[in-house]
């Protein structure tokens, strides 16, 4: 091997891909256990390496957000699913009848607003998460929501309920000013909100074991160099 070789291999090293995970990948994360975390850990950095990613539900979180926006009571979700190819049809069939129960849970539309969010991006002991609601509500009294959609075949575990809804209070202020946390279960149109008997310091230590772990399990995952 030539010393020109030599210094290529040596100037050239593998990209490090630092650990991070939106709030989606790192809640599901913590609803595992045992070997299923390292698995998922290591599909998420595999999705990274390749810049995959499908958003399957977006015209779905677009009607709803046009039906809430325009006041149009459903109407938007009705003709959601005609406009999908057809092997999403019968994911929006699936997943209408719930958004379509939370829409009216809501009460009067002309007492609704629908209001933008911003992400944050948060630390999580060693771990950057992306903290991305769909959208903000805005009341007639004043109050308001940031909510999340969960989509997901089986309802949200009560770990990735506690985790999910402490990330967006905790970064509430880049989020939406005092805006309440909300996770909506959209198949089910059951909506999610804090137990006020959590304690967030609890939560907190929790989340920061878990983010060391995935860390850890990121790194051990590492594809090994060409």
């Amino acid at each position: 091997m030539t010393t020109s070789t030599l210094s290529t291999i040596s100037t050239n090293p593998v990209p490090v891909i630092p650990p991070y995970a939106t709030m989606l990948g790192f809640t599901r994360y913590v609803s595992r256990t045992g070997p299923a975390k390292a698995t998922f850990v290591g599909g998420l950095r595999r999705q990274r390496e390749r810049r995959s990613g499908f958003n399957p539900h977006g015209q779905l979180v677009k009607a709803l957000k046009a039906d809430i926006a325009f006041r149009t009571g459903g109407s938007y979700l009705g003709g959601v699913v005609d406009l999908v190819k057809d092997r999403w049809k019968p994911l929006y069939e699936s997943l209408r009848a719930g958004a379509r129960a939370y829409l009216a849970s809501l009460g009067d539309p002309e007492q609704l607003t629908l209001i933008q969010t911003r992400d944050a991006l948060a630390s999580v002991g060693p771990l950057a998460v992306k903290i991305n609601p769909h959208f903000g509500l805005r009341f007639a009294d004043g109050h308001r929501e940031a909510v999340r959609l969960h989509f997901d075949e089986e309802p949200p575990s009560p770990e990735l309920v506690t985790a999910m809804l402490h990330l967006m209070a905790r970064h509430m202020e880049q989020i939406l000013p005092d805006a309440d946390p909300v996770l909506v279960d959209l198949r089910r149109g059951v909506t999610h909100r804090l137990n006020p008997a959590t304690r967030p310091g609890d939560v907190e230590s929790w989340l920061a074991g878990e983010a060391a772990a995935f860390t850890a399990m990121w790194s051990a995952t590492a594809s090994p160099a060409a």
